[in-house]
Formats: C-alpha cells, sequence, structure tokens
C-alpha cells in the first residue's frame, strides 16, 4: 500500500493498513466488519482483524505507522468460504462478524447486545447466527449467543425485549406475542412490544429516548389509542427490568389475572 500524502492516517486507511499488514488471508472481523457492513453499534473498540490459523506472521508491532489505532489479530481453523464478504477489504459475513465480536466482547450483556443490534437493525436473521454457529462448536459465549439468536427470532430484537421474555419464561407466565402489528386510530402501523391477545394486555419497554419530550408526547398518545380500543396497558423502563424483576412480574401478574388469567 502506498500513501500520497504525509498527514494522518484516515479511518478507512488505517483499516487498510490493519489487513494487509496481517497477511494475505487477513480479514477485518468482529465488530470492526460488523460496521463496515452497516451495524450501528456505539463504543470504542480496535481494529479486529481475522487470520488463519495455520500460517505464521511476523510481529506486526514494529510495523505499524505510529498513529495507526490499536489493531487485534485474531487466529481462527474455522473460516468457510461463506463465512467470508466482498468488501473494500475484504471481511466476515455479517453473521461470522456478530458471532465473533459477542465472543471477543468484554461481558456477556455487551456480547448479548451486539447480537440483539444485529438482529433489531435487520442486518442479519437469528437463522444465519445460528448457522455459523453450527460451524464453530468451539465459540466463545456459544450457549448466550444461540439462546439471544433464538429469542429474536421469536420476535424480541432488543435487548430490553430479550430480558423481558425471559423474565416472563422464569417465572412461568403466558409468553406473549412480540412486535405485534396494530393500525391507530390515525392508520398509522405500531409495533407493540408484546401483547397477549386472549387477554388484552400489552407491555411496554421503554429505553432512555423514551424521556425525550418529542417521545414522551408520541407514546402517550399511543396509550390514549390503547385505552380507547379497549386493551390495558403497561410501561416499564428497561432498565427497571434488570434491576427490580420481582416489580415486573408482580404487576405484569396482576394484570394478566385482571383480565381473567387463572395464573
Amino acid at each position: 500500500m502506498v500513501l500520497t500524502h504525509n498527514g494522518p492516517l484516515t479511518a478507512g486507511q488505517a483499516l487498510w493498513v490493519a489487513v494487509l499488514l496481517a497477511g494475505p488471508t487477513a480479514l477485518l472481523a468482529g465488530l470492526t466488519a460488523a460496521r463496515e457492513g452497516g451495524l450501528r453499534f456505539t463504543g470504542p473498540g480496535p481494529i479486529r482483524v481475522l487470520v488463519d490459523s495455520d500460517r505464521q506472521y511476523p510481529d506486526l508491532r514494529r510495523r505499524l505507522p505510529l498513529d495507526m489505532p490499536a489493531m487485534v489479530v485474531h487466529r481462527t481453523g474455522v473460516l468457510p468460504d461463506d463465512h467470508r464478504q466482498v468488501g473494500r477489504p475484504m471481511r466476515t459475513s455479517m453473521a461470522r462478524s456478530l458471532v465473533d465480536a459477542a465472543g471477543w466482547a468484554r461481558s456477556d450483556d455487551e456480547a448479548q447486545a451486539i447480537v440483539a443490534a444485529g438482529c433489531q437493525q435487520r442486518r442479519v436473521t437469528p437463522a444465519e447466527i445460528l448457522a455459523v454457529l453450527r460451524r464453530m462448536p468451539r465459540a466463545r459465549r456459544r450457549q448466550l449467543i444461540s439462546v439471544t439468536a433464538v429469542d429474536a427470532d421469536g420476535g424480541a430484537t432488543a435487548l430490553s425485549e430479550i430480558d423481558f421474555i425471559r423474565l416472563c419464561r422464569h417465572h412461568r407466565l403466558p409468553l406473549p406475542d412480540l412486535q405485534e402489528r396494530r393500525r391507530g386510530r390515525s392508520g398509522r402501523l405500531r409495533y407493540l412490544d408484546a401483547y397477549w391477545r386472549q387477554w388484552r394486555l400489552q407491555v411496554e419497554v421503554d429505553g432512555a429516548h423514551h424521556m425525550d419530550v418529542r417521545e414522551w408526547a408520541a407514546d402517550m398518545k399511543r396509550q390514549n389509542d390503547v385505552w380507547i380500543a379497549g386493551d390495558r396497558i403497561l410501561r416499564f423502563p428497561a432498565f427497571l427490568i434488570r434491576s427490580r424483576p420481582a416489580e415486573v412480574v408482580d404487576q405484569v401478574r396482576g394484570a394478566l389475572r385482571a383480565a381473567g388469567w387463572a395464573g
């Protein structure tokens, strides 16, 4: 690679430097590759590169430009052709990128958030993630990634929704339908986070963005539409599902029983 200027590397140039220095089979991987494929996921991190485990590579530390961002090279013995994605530079497929990123994440929560973000943003399907896992029996956090993908396949695409479904399952509450399509009185199509059709009960799990004044007003209007239609509605902030799950379960159980659920 030849640079035609003496200024700092651009973000795109840094990716090319990382891949070219890592060797002829190197690919962008993990969150680096996923972001290049269009995933929106915030947070700092090094450039991730994946190489074949059976090749020898020189020590890269002496070859990196001084202004080069942090770089991590991972080795793998499993890299079939369908895990490769044509790009500039080459990268792993979105499903493989998310599986690797979840395995390399700093915590289980971050791993689940990565998988959920890929499904929520329609960058990958749960089936594609599960297909990658079948080829990688020794993948780190394999069980956690698999369970998260299965939950997403049931309609839970946000991490808060996944937490809520697991809460219902753990406390033996009936499982709701997820992302139920509903047209409001204005004719606008909306999606309900969780809905028990038999008991006409809706649960909305609100993230931080719902605190915005415009979001808050829209939420109230939507909530009024639900009440006018005759349904019950419960709303919980996302943090409450993890910090005080007993309160959430108690209110959901009470609402279901009030609507006729035998328990």
